[in-house]
């Protein structure tokens, strides 16, 4: 088994380097806009159904940037009630409210020196689509409690599977915060738009979790590898993980 994994490994090798399986055209094209915007320091906005790898990409535009050895934090906006981002995202000061008995810092500061992933952008409520405007503006962050700016040095990626223009259109998302975060915009197809990409995930699935499971490595057939392509995979990449 561990000449097989070593065999997969080297095979898997050159897309691993960004954490991206996948031969496909659509593929390429992310690979090479992932190349191209790690070396610079700009907002980037990743697109794409639930189960695309969008913080797959996040992470390997963070490790592929000058910023590799810096912190890479990510935050889900569905994750917390509205009431809870601003401290999540900002921090507090102690006394700030109730059971506030110390200090805590966000999730900007951190990140500091390196990336923070805020997924599910557009279930950002209006009043902290403002406040998260002004730190891209400023660079700052304020802690609730505190009128003190706190200086930030955070690449900013951002992911939703909403459609953000038709939102700005309906004026339940800022324009200017839409093209502050989307000056990079990244698309991710789905799994349907490159079922050549299949029978790779499928085998790297395979091997990694016969690695993790101390279970041999068995081959999938052709007809199974058939079956996995007729699949219309609403969840993506996600789901055929959970599949193998």
């Amino acid at each position: 088994m561990a000449r097989e994994l070593a065999d997969a490994q080297k095979l898997l090798s050159k897309h691993r380097i960004v954490g991206l399986l996948g031969n496909s055209k659509p593929m390429d094209r992310v690979n090479d806009v992932i190349a191209k915007v790690a070396a610079v320091f700009t907002t980037v906005l990743i697109t794409g159904e639930s189960g695309t790898g969008k913080e797959v990409v996040s992470n390997a535009i963070h490790r592929m940037s000058a910023r590799a050895d810096k912190p890479f934090v990510a935050f889900s906006v569905c994750s917390f009630p509205d009431s809870l981002i601003d401290d999540e995202l900002f921090g507090h000061e102690r006394g700030a409210f109730t059971g506030a008995n110390q200090s805590r810092r966000g999730r900007f500061e951190e990140a500091n020196g390196g990336t923070i992933f805020i997924d599910e952008i557009g279930d950002l409520a209006l009043p902290l689509q403002a406040k998260l405007l002004r730190v891209l503006q400023e660079r700052t962050v304020e802690r609730l409690g505190s009128n003190v700016p706190r200086p930030v040095d955070a690449r900013i990626i951002c992911a939703t599977n909403r459609n953000l223009e038709q939102m700005v259109r309906e004026g339940t998302f800022r324009e200017d915060l839409y093209f502050r975060i989307s000056v990079v915009k990244i698309q991710m197809p789905t799994l349907r738009d490159r079922t050549g990409d299949i029978p790779l995930l499928a085998e790297y699935f395979l091997h990694t979790f016969a690695k993790v499971h101390k279970k041999r490595h068995r081959n999938m057939s052709p007809g199974f590898l058939a079956a996995l392509s007729r699949h219309s995979w609403p969840g993506n990449v996600r789901e055929l993980q959970n599949v193998i």
